[in-house]
């Protein structure tokens, strides 16, 4: 069974969602057959590269709210986070285009480090000082402590090109499936959850996608020729 996430690593809901998620899917008996697979999705693709500024003076902007409100709900989400264990920092965090980053996910799905990376990243925005979205290098510490190699995470930063089909390809898929925001989770392509739910939640979608796979079935299962590991039948003259 395959579980698509589609996230943005600007999104703390995603932070959260994915460590509540985790949590059903490390009770779900068959999560040794369960492929979870990150995909693409810019909350705000308007931003352009190299653009930041604090979270909660933009989050008051965006919203019509104060400052305080803005600073309340930052503090309600390190809270949220605090309940799972996550670390959070609640003053001082930077907002970005995230599109390099969800580049580089791309490469790290292609290397088999994806979750380690989306790790890394959401560490990087939540819990650390330095920003992802203004300090390259930083980003490039956290992709090579997550599995890649330096030489393939700056390959991908310097061509501009490299992945770029790959996530505009997620973010239309998303688009497709009614996803409007994030963190949005896909089951086999047949149930959607939308938002960071409980992990009883996500415990009654991990089961009941299961239970729905279709059975294969088998047409004609003796009268056509074939291979098996004993090798292949010899026709007969």
């Amino acid at each position: 069974m395959r579980v698509e996430i589609w996230t943005d690593i600007n999104c703390p809901f995603c932070y959260i969602g994915k460590s509540r998620f985790e949590q059903a899917l490390d009770a779900f008996p068959h999560k040794g057959e369960v492929e979870v697979v990150h995909r693409s999705f810019e909350l705000d693709p308007t931003v352009k590269k190299g653009e930041t500024g604090l979270v909660v003076p933009h989050i008051a902007k965006k919203y019509g709210i104060s400052e305080a409100q803005a600073a309340a709900n930052e503090q309600g989400l390190g809270q949220q986070a605090a309940s799972l264990g996550l670390p959070y920092l609640t003053e001082g965090r930077d907002y970005g285009n995230s599109f390099d980053l969800h580049r580089l996910l791309h490469l790290a799905r292609d290397k088999g480090v994806q979750d380690a990376l989306i790790d890394a990243l959401y560490k990087g925005n939540f819990v650390d000082k330095e920003s992802v979205f203004a300090d390259e290098e930083h980003v490039v510490r956290l992709a090579v402590g997550a599995g890649l190699a330096e030489a393939d995470v700056r390959g991908v930063l310097a061509d501009p090109d490299a992945y770029a089909d790959a996530v505009r390809a997620d973010e239309r898929e998303a688009a497709e499936l009614g996803a409007t925001g994030v963190p949005f989770f896909v089951l086999d392509r047949k149930y959607g959850v939308s938002g960071a739910q409980p992990a009883e939640v996500f415990t009654q979608a991990l089961t009941q996608a299961w239970d729905a796979r279709s059975p294969l079935t088998v047409i004609d299962t003796a009268g056509g020729d074939a291979c098996g590991p004993d090798g292949c039948a010899v026709p007969q003259a």
